[in-house]
C-alpha cells in the first residue's frame, strides 16, 4: 500500500505543477515520453482528443514536453496531423532530449524551448521493415554503402557486404530519408518561420521571401542529416549546435521562473517514469491515466 499512496502523492503534485506550467505558458501541456512507434498512434490520437476535450483554456495553443530517442518518420507525421488538428499553435519543450525523428518532430513547432542542458540530436529516422517489422536507422546504412561505392578497390569484407545488400531495403531506407528531409523542409517553413518576415542578421529590415524561406530550410534539413558532419547517430545537439545551423531556439536557461516551472513539472514525473521502467507514457493534469 505504501508505493500506491507515495505515487498518489507525486502525481498529485505532478498534476499542480503541470496546471502551474499551463499558466505560465497560457496553452495545454502534455508530456510524451517513448519512442515514436506505430503502435502508440492511437493511444496518442485519442490523448490528445481527450485532452483537447476536456480542457479549458482559451487558446487554441499546446506545449508538448518531449522525451524520446526517435522513432518512425511516418508516425511523427501522423502525430503533427492530430496536433495540428486540434490546436492553432503547437509548441515543443525538450528539458532532457528528443532524438533522430524526435527532432524532426520539433520542427512542426511554431516554438522549441530548450536550456543549456537540453539536447536535440541529428535526424536519422528509424525505418519499419516488411519482413520483422523491426525499426532499423537509415542513414547509416546508407552512408556505410555510399562510402563502399565511391572506393576504387574494394576490399574482401566490403565485397561480401555489397552481396548481401537487399535492394528492396536499401531503396525503403533512402525513402525513409528523403520523407524525413521533406518534412522538416515543410514544417520548417509553414510553422518555424511562419513570423519571419523581415532579415535580421542580413539585409536588415527587407522582406523574407518565400524561396529564401525554403533555402534556409533545406540548409537546415541538410546540416542536420549530415551524419558526417556530427559524427555519430546519438551526437547531442545542445542550443549552441543548433544556433550554428540558424535553428532558432527559445532558450529558457535564465528565465528562473520558467526554468523552475518546466524542471519541477518534468524532474518528478521522469523519475516516477524512470523508477518504473515505462516505455511510453503520456500525462496531462485532466486526463486519467
Amino acid at each position: 500500500m505504501i508505493p500506491d499512496f507515495l505515487d498518489r502523492a507525486i502525481f498529485e503534485m505532478i498534476d499542480k505543477r503541470a496546471i502551474a506550467l499551463e499558466d505560465k505558458l497560457e496553452s495545454d501541456v502534455v508530456f510524451y515520453h517513448g519512442r515514436i512507434h506505430p503502435a502508440y498512434f492511437r493511444v496518442f490520437r485519442d490523448f490528445i482528443e481527450e485532452v483537447k476535450l476536456k480542457s479549458e483554456r482559451k487558446e487554441s495553443v499546446i506545449s508538448v514536453v518531449l522525451r524520446t530517442g526517435g522513432g518512425s518518420a511516418e508516425t511523427t507525421e501522423r502525430m503533427v496531423g492530430v496536433l495540428r488538428k486540434h490546436y492553432d499553435q503547437v509548441n515543443f519543450i525538450v528539458p532532457d532530449v528528443a532524438m533522430s525523428a524526435g527532432t524532426i518532430f520539433c520542427m512542426a513547432g511554431d516554438k522549441i524551448y530548450m536550456d543549456y542542458a537540453s539536447s536535440l540530436g541529428p535526424i536519422d529516422p528509424q525505418v519499419q521493415l516488411p519482413d520483422t517489422g523491426d525499426l532499423v536507422p537509415a542513414l547509416g546504412y546508407i552512408d556505410k554503402v555510399a562510402d563502399i561505392v565511391k572506393k576504387k578497390k574494394l576490399n574482401p569484407a566490403d565485397v561480401v557486404m555489397l552481396k548481401s545488400i537487399d535492394l528492396a531495403k536499401l531503396a525503403l531506407f533512402e525513402q525513409g530519408r528523403d520523407l524525413s528531409v521533406d518534412l522538416l523542409k515543410d514544417w520548417l517553413v509553414r510553422y518555424k518561420f511562419k513570423d519571419w518576415n523581415e532579415h535580421r542578421t542580413h539585409d536588415v529590415g527587407t522582406k523574407v521571401t518565400e524561396p529564401q524561406k525554403v533555402k534556409r530550410a533545406e540548409e537546415i534539413a541538410k546540416a542536420l542529416s549530415d551524419h558526417k558532419k556530427w559524427r555519430s547517430h546519438g551526437r547531442n545537439l545542445d542550443i549552441e549546435k543548433l544556433k550554428s545551423i540558424r535553428i532558432e531556439i527559445d532558450d529558457y536557461s535564465d528565465d528562473e521562473d520558467l526554468r523552475a516551472a518546466i524542471r519541477g513539472y518534468n524532474d518528478p514525473l521522469t523519475g516516477y517514469i524512470d523508477r518504473h521502467r515505462l516505455e511510453f507514457y503520456l500525462h496531462n493534469a485532466n486526463v486519467e491515466n
